[in-house]
C-alpha cells in the first residue's frame, strides 16, 4: 500500500469538505459511533466530528499518521482489512481515498460490514478521470500523458470510486446512494508557499522522479520516461515565467464518489 506524508494529505484534501451535501446520505445526524477507516492525518474524521452527534473514531496503520489525527479525535492503530472490533460495534463505517490503494479492497469491505451494523460507505476518487485547466498551453496534456502512464504501472484500481458499487456488491452490501462529488483546486495569484514549491517540482521533474518505478512499470520506456521528464521540465519552466508576471492560473478537478450501502436485515439482527 501507498504511504502518504501527513502534509500531502493535507494538501491534497484542504476544502474538500466546505460543501457537506454530498455526506448526506451518511445520515450522519442519526449516528452514534463512526469509524473512519484509513483516517490519515483525520481531515475527514474532523469534519465527521463536527457534523454528527456520533463519537467518531479513526483508524489507521501509520502511527505517525494517526499521531496528527488523535488532536480531533481517539484512535487506533489498525488493518483495513483485520479491524481489532466486535462484530457491529459502530454503525457507520466509512474510508476516503482508502480502498484506491489496498490490494484488495473487496476484502475490507467486508471487514466493514463486520464491524457495522447499518452503513458502511467510501469516498473514493477516480483518479482516471482527472480533469485539468491551465494557463500553460502544454500542462494539461502533459498531466494526461504522465497520469496515463501511471495508471498502467500501479498496482491498485486507482479510478475505483466510479465504480465502488460494484466492489460493495461483491462485499455482499447493497448500495442505497451513491454521489459524484468534484474536488476543485485552484492555483491563482497571490501564490502561496505551497504552489511556489508546485511549480518547483515541476521546474526539476520532482514528482515525475519521485513516481519513476510506478511510470516505468507499465508500458512507458526508460527513453519514453526521460522524453516524458524532459517535457515535463519545459512546462515547469513556461509556469515559471508566467508565476512571476502573475498570469498563471491552473484548475483541477478529481472526481469522488461517495457511495453508501446499507447491510442486510439479517446482518443486522432485525
Amino acid at each position: 500500500m501507498r504511504e502518504f506524508s501527513a502534509d500531502y494529505l493535507r494538501r491534497t484534501r484542504e476544502g474538500m469538505w466546505d460543501s457537506l451535501e454530498a455526506l448526506a446520505p451518511l445520515e450522519l445526524d442519526d449516528r452514534g459511533r463512526i469509524l473512519d477507516v484509513g483516517c490519515g492525518s483525520g481531515e475527514l474524521s474532523r469534519v465527521l466530528a463536527a457534523n454528527s452527534p456520533a463519537t467518531v473514531i479513526g483508524c489507521d496503520a501509520d502511527r505517525e499518521l494517526l499521531a496528527v489525527a488523535a488532536d480531533y479525535v481517539p484512535v487506533f492503530a489498525g488493518d483495513a482489512s483485520r479491524l481489532p472490533l466486535a462484530d457491529g460495534a459502530v454503525d457507520l463505517v466509512v474510508c476516503q481515498a482508502l480502498l484506491i490503494n489496498l490490494p484488495e479492497p473487496t476484502a475490507a469491505l467486508r471487514e466493514f460490514a463486520r464491524v457495522s451494523s447499518d452503513l458502511v460507505a467510501a469516498i473514493e476518487p477516480d483518479n482516471g478521470a482527472v480533469d485539468v485547466e491551465s494557463t500553460v498551453a502544454d500542462e494539461a496534456a502533459l498531466e494526461r500523458r504522465a497520469r496515463r502512464a501511471y495508471l498502467e504501472g500501479v498496482d491498485t484500481d486507482v479510478t475505483l470510486g466510479a465504480d465502488a458499487a460494484g466492489a460493495f456488491a461483491a462485499a455482499g452490501v447493497e448500495t442505497i446512494a451513491s454521489r459524484r462529488y468534484d474536488h476543485v483546486r485552484t492555483v491563482e495569484p497571490p501564490y502561496d508557499g505551497r504552489a511556489l514549491a508546485n511549480a518547483r517540482r515541476k521546474l526539476t521533474g520532482a514528482g515525475l522522479a519521485d513516481d519513476r518505478a510506478t511510470l516505468l512499470a507499465g508500458e512507458l520506456s526508460p527513453t519514453g520516461y526521460d522524453e516524458l521528464r524532459s517535457d515535463w521540465r519545459e512546462m515547469g519552466r513556461s509556469v515559471a515565467e508566467q508565476m512571476r508576471a502573475g498570469e498563471y492560473h491552473r484548475t483541477e478537478t478529481v472526481p469522488f464518489y461517495v457511495t453508501v450501502g446499507r447491510l442486510p436485515k439479517r446482518a443486522r439482527g432485525e
